[in-house]
């Protein structure tokens, strides 16, 4: 017996979204270490595409996860940066040095990691290294508010660049960045003693950090280097400076591949 009738169509599977946004190194280069980046309040993994693409070309394989839910768990947030370093293990396993990049409550979420790592899995994964851009202070909404979008923009950045892509991302949550901070987040952070090296990162304009503090935290840090950008607002890592800014952390990974050694030493300059 024979039909006409039309076959139906074999279903088409959806994609899954992906948990991670992935940058790697050049074809041909090879990776020199490796980037977790944790993204801050309201921002999205598309906020860093810009920097993850840099660090990436400069042959640095990078991962961008999502930023930390407002009722964070710093001992589950642990697990959660660990697990995504080890996912961008290849067949040598995962390109050392291992540095954490978090940016406003994200650098909290990394600074708040117990010696990098979940204290229970004493086979996680432990960095090399921190990053740590625009630390919020606990007190900054007592001393900047945003009551609109364009305030909130104005907060965090006069780059017309990364201003556009903020407002054109429907997954900015707008107005996260003068909420409040989780109160286990901000004990964790305060309590955190780093034994890695760390760059602070702040922009001078920046009225929701703590400038005193984050001076008296870099040098209480065994190894630590504050970096003070001139201009530059909340989103220190792509506000105008954001080329000076990359550069800025590209010669720390460099450096701390070289055991904090720096490559460049100035002997003479006329500024």
């Amino acid at each position: 017996m024979t039909t006409d009738a039309t076959p139906a169509p074999t279903p088409t599977a959806t994609p899954a979204p992906t948990e991670y946004s992935d940058h790697h190194a050049p074809a041909g280069l090879r990776t020199r270490g490796t980037v977790v980046v944790v993204p801050g309040r309201g921002e999205t993994r598309a906020t860093y595409t810009r920097l993850a693409r840099r660090l990436a070309a400069d042959a640095y394989r990078v991962r961008v996860i999502d930023a930390p839910e407002p009722g964070l768990d710093p001992a589950g947030f642990a697990h959660r940066v660990t697990d995504a370093a080890a996912g961008t293990a290849g067949e040598e396993g995962v390109v050392r040095p291992l540095v954490l990049l978090g940016a406003d409550s994200g650098a909290l979420a990394v600074a708040a990691v117990p010696d990098g790592g979940p204290d229970d899995d004493p086979a996680a994964l432990r960095p090399d290294a921190l990053v740590l851009a625009g630390p919020p202070a606990a007190h900054h909404t007592a001393t900047a508010t945003a009551t609109t979008w364009e305030q909130e923009l104005d907060l965090r950045t006069s780059c017309p660049a990364h201003r556009g892509t903020l407002t054109e991302d429907t997954g900015v949550r707008r107005g996260a960045l003068t909420t409040p901070l989780p109160e286990a987040l901000l004990t964790a952070a305060r309590q955190a003693e780093p034994e890695v090296p760390v760059l602070l990162l702040a922009g001078d304009a920046d009225p929701l950090t703590d400038h005193e503090t984050l001076t008296h935290t870099a040098k209480s840090l065994a190894r630590a280097r504050l970096a003070v950008v001139r201009g530059a607002h909340h989103d220190v890592l792509n506000d105008l400076q954001h080329r000076s800014v990359a550069a800025e952390i590209v010669t720390f990974l460099e450096t701390v591949r070289n055991d904090l050694t720096p490559l460049i030493r100035v002997e003479s300059s006329a500024w």
